[in-house]
């Protein structure tokens, strides 16, 4: 990549570093418009701590990774509807649980 550049500090260096410099030094802001105002480190805490919780939400713990294979046509009829084929194949086959144990 053209322009890159190389850092030998280790994360906690830099961290260290930055906590080192005074909260007056640290941004410029020409105090004209809000929307260019740097954020304070108590934001930035925020933001970061916020951005740990995106992601995919954990699980019931309900549910069992398995590797299965089916044939072509029923995953290719599953798939059609679209978005959400592993919930309907899922269900499908809860209602055919029901039946056998009617039965």
């Amino acid at each position: 990549m053209t322009g890159l550049k190389v850092n030998k500090m280790s994360r906690q260096q830099v961290a260290a570093a930055v906590r080192a410099i005074p909260e007056d030094k640290l941004f410029v802001w020409d105090g004209v418009d809000e929307d260019d105002r740097p954020l304070s480190r108590e934001e930035m805490r925020a933001g970061i701590a916020a951005a740990k919780k995106r992601g995919r939400p954990a699980g019931s713990g309900a549910k069992e990774q398995v590797a299965i294979r089916f044939d072509r046509e029923v995953l290719a009829a599953f798939r059609a509807d679209g978005p959400g084929w592993q919930t309907r194949m899922n269900e499908a086959l809860k209602d055919w649980l029901k039946t056998r144990r009617t039965a």
